[in-house]
């Protein structure tokens, strides 16, 4: 591989086909995030920025660019539901992201079932196989360097309820690989999933390293 760089500053355009950073931070968890308006219309949305941030309270979070209807009723309600995108959930999911105006319901849209949340009053996909209950936490508005507001808002939910199907866990531990998570990547329409054959283990070393 030769080491030659392309360089730019993003400020003034990348000069390739297409943008190379969801490329390159990727593939990344869907962020599938279903809410409650507080009209009490459904939602659900997917979200190719989010992740988990903390173990304690388990805290987990999604960005979303431009304010969508996710934010707004997460706003209103203060809850939120994540489902996992498995692989034979991927049609759905992406019938699920069609910009439907904010009185559609994407769960019949995406021929899903709403299954009320234990905890929270919003529902989880019921064809998911597993689901995290969520409380928000923090709304953030991002800002670039200079201060500058950017439109895009940071949604963080303290995970108050977990749902993993029994058939997930292996003498207790969760299947990563038997779950068929598919993550987002690069370009218009990327998408991976996670299989047993790309799995390897590394062990945190001690220190010092003997």
């Amino acid at each position: 591989m030769s080491n030659e760089q392309h360089f730019y500053e993003p400020a003034n355009g990348h000069g390739l086909p297409h943008d190379p950073f969801n490329a390159i931070v990727g593939p990344r968890p869907i962020g599938w995030i279903a809410s409650r308006s507080g009209a009490g219309v459904l939602n659900l949305a997917p979200y190719s920025f989010f992740n988990g941030f903390n173990y304690t309270p388990p805290i987990i979070g999604f960005s979303s660019v431009g304010r969508k209807d996710s934010v707004t009723n997460v706003e209103e309600t203060g809850e939120f539901v994540w489902n996992l995108a498995t692989r034979p959930l991927a049609e759905a999911m992406n019938r699920s992201c069609a910009a439907a105006p904010p009185e559609i319901d994407e769960f019949a849209l995406a021929g899903l079932t709403p299954e009320p949340g234990r905890i929270v009053n919003v529902p989880r996909v019921a064809e998911s196989p597993v689901a995290f209950e969520c409380r928000c936490t923090q709304i953030i508005k991002l800002q670039s360097a200079s201060g500058a507001e950017v439109n895009t808002w940071l949604v963080l939910g303290e995970v108050v309820g977990v749902h993993i199907a029994k058939s997930l866990l292996k003498d207790g531990i969760y299947d990563t690989a038997a779950a068929q998570p598919i993550l987002r990547g690069g370009g218009p329409a990327d998408y991976f999933e996670i299989t047993a054959d790309t799995l390897f283990r590394m062990r945190r070393p001690s220190y010092p390293q003997v």
